[in-house]
């Protein structure tokens, strides 16, 4: 196992260096190595300048995000959740083309340049790391000799893709794991649909209560009116009994009047007659 180590840390240090002086430095370490590990080290391969671009990345801590990524697709794929599915694909896509970006941009700092086929390589194994656990894991030795793409190698495969050794890999989830797992993310989804339900159903009752408001302030608005109309109808009727009560004494002054009148018509006609004889 130590012989493995030293064998993986020669690796690293040699897989740091741009391909052009790969060569020389290998063979001059394998001269300096212990004669266990000095005909390993010799069997190193060059990397292309691709695989050489993703170790630069890897070394540089910037694929950390695409590792969550790819747990959290492999996840959606094994519960089988279509909608969590395309959106982790959406955010696949746009990781794994901006990763890439990056990966040339440090080429290219370190006076590498990477052709268009190169850099498709460079995308192309970014997304088999997020695709598969076990690309995911040779790809963070950052001791890649060639390229990788998603769905055309075996795990076995990968030994001859890493200078060293190959890490191993956690294993699946067993199937009382992604049963439990499901189960808590149907009740998770549960609760978050009684909660929308909830918000919802409290907003109606808000909406009704502001209607119920509303109306209820009319009500009280007309009562007040009828109340109103009702204190002036009976001041209204008590006026109308007075007058229609002093109508009647003025009709019967009336009466008497025009019957005095009529008696003081007569009797002056009779004084005007009896002048005249």
């Amino acid at each position: 196992m130590a012989e493995r180590n030293d064998l993986d840390e020669i690796a690293a240090e040699l897989y740091a260096l741009p391909p052009a002086e790969f060569t020389a430095a290998r063979n001059g370490r394998a001269g300096m190595a212990d004669r266990a590990i000095a005909a390993q080290v010799k069997a190193l391969r060059k990397p292309t300048v691709a695989a050489w671009a993703v170790n630069l990345l890897a070394r540089n801590g910037q694929l950390g995000d695409a590792l969550e990524l790819a747990s959290a697709l492999r996840e959606a794929q094994e519960d089988l959740d279509a909608a969590e599915l395309s959106r982790l694909g959406r955010q696949r896509r746009a990781l794994v083309a901006a990763l890439a970006t990056q990966a040339v941009g440090l080429a290219k700092d370190a006076g590498v340049a990477v052709s268009a086929a190169a850099r498709d390589d460079v995308e192309k194994t970014i997304n088999a790391a997020v695709m598969d656990a076990s690309a995911a894991a040779a790809v963070m030795t950052a001791r890649l000799v060639t390229p990788l793409e998603a769905g055309t190698f075996e795990a076995a495969d990968l030994a001859d893709a890493v200078g060293g050794s190959v890490p191993g890999v956690v294993a699946p989830p067993q199937r009382d794991d992604l049963a439990e797992r499901r189960a808590r993310k149907a009740a998770e989804k549960a609760a978050r649909e009684a909660e929308r339900a909830a918000n919802e159903a409290e907003r109606e009752l808000a909406r009704v209560d502001a209607q119920r408001q509303k109306l209820q302030e009319r009500v009280d608005h007309v009562a007040e009116r009828i109340d109103d109309l009702r204190r002036d109808l009976e001041r209204l009727e008590g006026e109308q009994a007075k007058a229609t009560t002093a109508l009647a004494e003025i009709e019967e002054e009336r009466d008497a009047a025009a019957s005095r009148a009529r008696a003081a018509v007569k009797d002056a006609e009779r004084a005007r007659t009896a002048i005249a004889d």
